[in-house]
């Protein structure tokens, strides 16, 4: 059997609906996942299956969750020891041990291109920092930038489906599929 993390995108669905964490690891079961379980209301799901190509998780996933709660969501799974991988790339230890809720990360369904990337640059605010590792986006915040233009720039339509996770919800997913 092997780990999955999904990361579902925005969800949302209005005013008196939303997504119950229950309802959520009922519908991975009913997909024949095995062993579903949350982190936070907030989309964070790790489960078990046989190997499986990541794509056809994903599709699985997001069809399931469009019958299921009548809206279409992006959900972007990643293997536990590529979650583990990501989680120990983190560029901002130091700011991370500090103020884990300014650091977070874009998770990416296809790696961002390096001229993505180079022109997120321009965004960058002067207490901001922006690191590109393993084709997803890495940013610390600054608490005395109230509106950041580099947050509003990471959005899909710049950079393709992706969500963001800031370093705590990293961290315990990694807690979660590293047992």
């Amino acid at each position: 059997m092997q780990t999955y993390v999904a990361l579902l995108y925005s969800i949302v669905l209005g005013e008196g609906r939303r997504v119950v964490m229950s309802d959520l690891r009922a519908m991975t079961e009913g997909l024949g996942l095995n062993n579903p379980r949350t982190l936070v209301a907030t989309g964070n799901l790790v489960f078990e299956t046989k190997e499986t190509e990541i794509a056809a998780l994903e599709r699985r996933l997001e069809t399931a969750f469009q019958k299921t709660f009548g809206r279409h969501v992006d959900i972007i799974v990643r293997r536990a020891d590529d979650w583990l991988k990501l989680a120990a790339g983190n560029p901002f230890p130091a700011e991370s041990a500090a103020a884990a809720d300014q650091v977070a990360v874009r998770v990416m369904r296809k790696p961002v291109p390096a001229e993505a990337v180079a022109a997120l640059e321009a965004y960058v605010g002067k207490d901001e920092r922006m690191q590109a590792v393993g084709g997803d986006i890495w940013i610390f915040f600054s608490r005395e930038t109230p509106s950041s233009r580099l947050l509003a720039a990471i959005s899909h339509k710049r950079l393709g489906v992706g969500t963001s996770r800031n370093w705590n919800t990293v961290r315990k997913l990694a807690e979660m599929v590293g047992k």
